[in-house]
């Protein structure tokens, strides 16, 4: 039974859609209809600037670290707590408060990561943006990033968390499907063209 309480407390919590938040109540912008049409960080950014990007990108990982902080607390096993932090991933992907559409569950899947394995999540993130920082395309350094989680927890030895990150990994790949269609013929927008700069 707690466990279900949990998991459906980190559901509500993954589903707030931070990104349409930040974007409407500090920018007068619905991210839904402008840009990539997603609510994630990556489209506050472009929309709004590089520091609400950030504003969102911090809302979306706690929304996906606490949850699973509360069920290790709690003491669930590590069914349990793949269960948690999989309905986190999974309410920032269908959000009951956007008609059950929601964003690409990079952010909130980093966050889920962050209680259970630090270092090989570390890891992974700098090969993330060490392939957005030579392409420039946000969605092949999320791809790199669930892409290696995996393989690190299995170098590390965490192995039980090894079948919530593939399940991540096919939830993402799933979800940047059409990114990777457009990687693939060269269409892809790049985050920041060459002479571009975050701004602050």
């Amino acid at each position: 039974m707690l466990t279900l309480l949990i998991a459906a407390a980190a559901y509500f919590m993954g589903a707030v859609p931070w990104g349409l938040v930040i974007a409407r109540c500090f920018c007068g912008i619905d991210p839904r209809t402008d840009g990539s049409r997603n609510t994630g960080a990556t489209n506050v950014s472009r929309l709004c600037g590089f520091g609400w990007g950030v504003a969102t990108l911090a809302c979306d990982l706690l929304k996906g670290a606490l949850p699973v902080w509360i069920a290790l607390q709690a003491g669930l096993g590590t069914a349990g707590v793949s269960a948690v932090a999989l309905c986190a991933v999974l309410g920032h992907v269908f959000s009951c408060f956007l008609g059950f559409k929601g964003g690409k569950a990079v952010a909130t899947s980093i966050g889920v990561f962050l209680p259970l394995a630090f270092v090989p999540l570390l890891i992974a993130g700098l090969a993330c943006l060490l392939v957005i920082w030579r392409t420039r395309f946000v969605s092949a350094g999320s791809l790199t990033l669930v892409a290696a989680l995996p393989l690190l927890l299995c170098a590390f030895g965490l192995f039980r968390w090894l079948p919530l990150s593939l399940a991540v990994l096919a939830l993402v790949a799933w979800r940047h499907r059409e990114n990777i269609a457009r990687l693939r013929a060269g269409t892809e927008k790049p985050f920041l063209k060459k002479d571009q700069h975050p701004e602050a």
